[in-house]
């Protein structure tokens, strides 16, 4: 007993010591957002190296003919390139009201061509080409990347994947 009653005051003082506070909660992590890709208009530098617009090309089929888009995603194209089977017409088409020519650059062709409105929503404006005008082998041939170009308009810097062939072959039939 005389052991216990010992004991009690020396529990007594380890009670008194303070305990270590937890450690304060982790900050939260901070979103940043990346930076703006570096304007694409420079006159002194080479257009094929560029940064790529964002986005991916999507290709289908409709009652039309078919259709590659570009854009982020496919409902907001920045870019697309129709097959109308019946009129046997390519149609290359950008987002936006400007009437301006486009001019189309690629490694082998540098070409303007007129465009009109499409009269549709969203807002577009569009060139028609022959199946079989070189401009389109151009572009789905061009090394990694076209460039189209408006005045009054956005600059896009595509990527040269199969989808342009694709409806470029669809329309040739």
């Amino acid at each position: 007993m005389r052991r216990s009653l010992a004991l009690i005051p020396i529990l007594a003082v380890a009670a008194c010591v303070p305990q270590a506070a937890p450690p304060p909660p982790a900050p939260a992590p901070v979103t940043v957002a990346p930076p703006p890709p570096p304007p694409v208009v420079n006159a002194g530098s080479d257009w094929r190296d560029w940064p790529l617009t964002p986005g991916t090309w999507t290709y289908r089929r409709d009652d039309r003919g078919s259709i590659a888009l570009f854009g982020v995603t496919g409902s907001d194209a920045r870019l697309t390139l129709r097959c109308d089977t019946a009129a046997r017409q390519v149609y290359l088409s950008v987002a936006g009201a400007v009437a301006t020519p486009l001019t189309v650059r690629t490694t082998s062709v540098t070409r303007a061509v007129p465009v009109r409105p499409t009269g549709g929503t969203p807002v577009y404006v569009a060139a028609a080409l022959l199946p079989n005008d070189g401009l389109l082998d151009a572009m789905g041939f061009s090394r990694g990347r076209f460039v189209i170009q408006q005045a009054g308009g956005s600059t896009l810097v595509v990527p040269t994947w199969a989808e342009i062939e694709r409806v470029t072959e669809d329309c040739r039939g």
